[in-house]
């Protein structure tokens, strides 16, 4: 893509604080005025020289989300972005500081316009709007800076020309109070995520989990034994070894779509364009040792596969796949198992089971998590209509919704 420059700055945007200013935004004196400056970087070079920001909001917010950082969010830029004639993206990634000139917040936005016949539409969202890759889309926000945040972007969106609405995902209670203070927000979805919190050894973690699923560990690994089965559990943390054995994940990922038995699970990476994204945004982070493909391996075949994040000191697990073959077995659960087995030796403190409360993750009790989703509209007449048919389109199923969806999704080309 081709943008007019890398950063573009706005100018700086002061606010009154009512309660205790956030750490490292006090001024000097007794001042409560907090003074942050918005820079918006609009192409993808722009983005790449964002490292040593993205590194310090990293650490600030203690951060173990993939889909926050960099390489992700560069690896989608260069995949998806104006894949479609009907579809033009442009960068808006908000870049905010504070008086030291420290990064307090990247907003990772993407202006996107869409043609709806002889109608134009124009939203504002965070980078990730994909099927289904990227799991939650989410600000780098410090903490304490969330309703200082919220201000500064949407009074920097204020000088943005013709669109319509701002969605927010992935908001954390934090920011969805810091929504509240500053927008008037439409909520429209929540998400539930599930998190172990992991002590220091698996027996402790085995003995914290409820008897039936103690019960059902056992069954997993003596089915095998009992049959003249051995497993051996491998764990692809090298570039080269990762992206090598994402080509096994996809066949088994397709064959645990296509059972007829059990849970729905969709084949995410069909198309070509996904498989790819994957390989790259995989061979990008495993340079940064946050990569781990957890394998089991039966004889000489790999028969279950689990792709993990290692992002600070958390395990983000990722997408899996199996061969159907060995299903009763229940191999997709010794391969979790074995997987925080080796979380928990490597010092990993939590494990993220991903969005969704499928029973296959809620049978480890796991703690919840909540992500809020909003829409802000601007105080126009078109698109408060706009704004609203929206709405309709994401919670409705019957013909006018699908007809609504129809209209606003123009997709890209995922395939």
């Amino acid at each position: 893509m081709s943008e007019p420059s890398a950063t573009e700055s706005t100018g700086k945007f002061a606010a009154e604080t009512s309660g205790p200013l956030p750490v490292g935004a006090r001024e000097s004196g007794a001042s409560h005025s907090v003074e942050l400056t918005t820079n918006i970087v609009t192409d993808i070079a722009g983005i790449r020289a964002l490292k040593p920001d993205y590194e310090r909001l990293y650490r600030a917010t203690v951060n173990t989300l993939p889909f926050a950082l960099q390489d992700w969010h560069l690896t989608w830029c260069t995949y998806f972005l104006n894949r479609n004639p009907q579809i033009h993206d442009q960068l808006l990634f908000h870049v905010l500081r504070n008086s030291a000139a420290e990064c307090v917040a990247i907003v990772p936005l993407i202006l996107t316009r869409r043609r709806l016949g002889p109608l134009k539409l124009a939203t504002v969202g965070l980078v990730g709007a994909d099927p289904g890759l990227t799991e939650i889309r989410s600000p780098l926000i410090e903490p304490g800076y969330e309703r200082l945040s919220v201000r500064a972007v949407h009074e920097s969106l204020a000088r943005v020309p013709d669109w319509d609405w701002i969605q927010w995902n992935g908001l954390s209670a934090a920011m969805a109070e810091a929504m509240a203070c500053e927008t008037t927000p439409q909520w429209y979805q929540t998400s539930d995520d599930y998190v172990l919190d992991l002590p220091s050894s698996w027996d402790e973690f085995r003995a914290g989990l409820k008897r039936n699923v103690r019960e059902s560990l056992r069954h997993c690994y003596n089915s095998l034994r009992r049959d003249g089965h051995a497993f051996e559990f491998a764990v692809a943390r090298e570039r080269t070894e990762v992206v090598q054995s994402l080509q096994r994940f996809f066949v088994l990922h397709e064959l645990r779509a296509k059972m007829a038995s059990g849970a729905r699970h969709p084949n995410w990476f069909a198309g070509q364009s996904a498989r790819d994204f994957l390989c790259d945004v995989c061979d990008r982070l495993a340079a940064r040792d946050a990569v781990r493909v957890f394998q089991l391996r039966i004889g000489t075949e790999i028969v279950a596969f689990r792709i993990g994040f290692v992002v600070g000191d958390g395990l983000y697990f990722y997408y899996s796949g199996f061969d159907p073959a060995w299903a009763r077995y229940s191999v997709m659960t010794t391969t979790v198992a074995e997987a925080l087995k080796y979380a928990i030796a490597t010092g990993l403190t939590t494990a993220n089971l991903s969005i969704g409360g499928e029973q296959s993750k809620l049978r480890w009790s796991p703690r919840l998590v909540q992500f809020q989703s909003a829409l802000v509209h601007r105080e126009f007449l078109r698109s408060r209509i706009a704004c609203s048919a929206y709405r309709v389109a994401m919670s409705g199923n019957g013909a006018p919704a699908r007809l609504l969806k129809s209209l606003f999704w123009a997709h890209r080309d995922w395939d």
